[in-house]
């Protein structure tokens, strides 16, 4: 039964407009496969699974393993409805912003969803994506440290790698291997860029021994389901909340810290404070000065953010709910652990050991770059992707392809 808006009158008022005699007959053309599909009734959640019985008849949702920083992953329709509203897609940037209260609300609810998640006490309104949010992390720790080194402790996108080095080497603040009394930052990536969830407790054990900050570079969906690790600071990429691929852009950066470090964190912070009549004013009195005014200072020169993206993080976030967003990463392991398993049964193809959240590394007996799968991380290797969109269908579809 299709669903309209409309009361019995109005709809007949407009089906004798058009010269129709009821909607049988409007509809007359639809080819009857399309007509069968019975839409449930709703339940928080259930859009998803609805969209799942339609890939039948969807042909565009093809099979699809690509990740490596942008993934595929299902956007409720209400997040692209609200966030391409005129009054948010054109908004301008807010230069005299406490006039701009709608974009400030929207951007305080960003910071305290993100906040929620990360366990921490402050959070900018966002930055570019999550490498430069990484490189402005490390900023801050070189600030409040006075240091000027930074170790990886574990797999690092090779692209957040070489935004790390161009924007930190021409301060001279360098990469180095072992963590000692010059260190200002270890930087901890929960997955690492193969996917792999790994133990962060004894990282940040040296960190504190040797006086450097902890900042845990982390996937925010994996948040809604782990403990949030007891990092300084905490940041990483948030296209995973309803913002698609988009052929790899816009992206949205988040980082969250400790109080203690609100004086050192880049790009917009907006407050909540209350006026003489009882109203709640949102501001940007904690933005730091010093990139408007003693620039030689300043820990940053960011002063933007991507209000337009945060937004749609935000719808999403309220839409779907901790167990929404809970749902999501829970199908995000079972379908990597269900891949991992058919995938690994290959003769001749293998998975690397231990719990992996939605990416995992296929070892391959042929050139990797031939299958045209995922991302070829060598000749023998591919990195795949796996969401709560990959149904099973597709990866036995994949198994059933590797094996001829």
């Amino acid at each position: 039964m299709a669903y309209f808006p409309h009361t019995e009158t109005e709809v007949a008022a407009m089906l004798k407009t058009i010269g129709v005699k009821s909607l049988a007959e409007l509809f007359a053309d639809v080819p009857s496969q399309l007509k069968s599909v019975k839409i449930p009734e709703f339940v928080p959640g259930s859009e998803l699974s609805f969209a799942h019985s339609e890939t039948k008849i969807n042909a565009s949702d093809e099979d699809n393993f690509l990740g490596g920083g942008r993934y595929r992953h299902f956007i409720p329709a209400v997040v692209p409805h609200l966030a391409g509203r005129s009054e948010f897609y054109t908004a301008y940037t807010p230069y005299q912003p406490e006039i701009s209260q709608g974009t400030l609300t929207a951007i305080y609810e960003f910071q305290s969803l993100i906040c929620e998640l990360t366990g921490l006490d402050i959070a900018n309104a966002s930055l570019y994506d999550g490498a430069t949010a990484l490189a402005e992390a490390v900023s801050m720790a070189v600030s409040a440290t006075g240091r000027k080194e930074y170790v990886i402790a574990n797999p690092l996108h090779p692209n957040y790698s070489t935004v790390l080095s161009t924007c930190l080497t021409p301060r001279n603040i360098l990469e180095k291997k072992e963590i000692n009394a010059q260190t200002a930052a270890v930087i901890f990536v929960l997955p690492d860029f193969n996917g792999l969830l790994s133990d962060w407790t004894a990282q940040l054990q040296k960190a504190k021994a040797a006086g450097a900050l902890f900042i845990v570079c982390a996937d925010p969906l994996l948040l809604s389901v782990v403990a949030p690790p007891q990092a300084d600071i905490i940041t990483g990429e948030a296209q995973p909340l309803g913002i698609p691929q988009n052929f790899g852009g816009p992206a949205l950066g988040y980082l969250a810290a400790r109080k203690d470090f609100l004086r050192q964190m880049p790009g917009r912070i907006v407050g909540r404070t209350a006026d003489d009549r009882g109203n709640r004013p949102f501001v940007l009195t904690m933005q730091t000065r010093e990139q408007h005014i003693r620039r030689e200072k300043a820990t940053s020169n960011i002063c933007s953010n991507q209000a337009l993206c945060a937004l749609m993080a935000v719808i999403y976030m309220s839409y779907m709910g901790a167990n929404g967003m809970q749902t999501v990463a829970k199908l995000c392991k079972a379908n990597t652990d269900y891949a991992k398993q058919k995938l690994g049964s290959i003769p001749g193809f293998s998975v690397e050991q231990g719990e992996h959240f939605r990416e995992f590394v296929l070892h391959c007996p042929q050139d990797a770059r031939r299958l045209k799968i995922g991302i070829p991380l060598d000749d023998k290797r591919l990195l795949l992707a796996v969401t709560e969109k990959t149904a099973k269908e597709q990866i036995d579809r994949l198994v059933e392809d590797l094996t001829k």
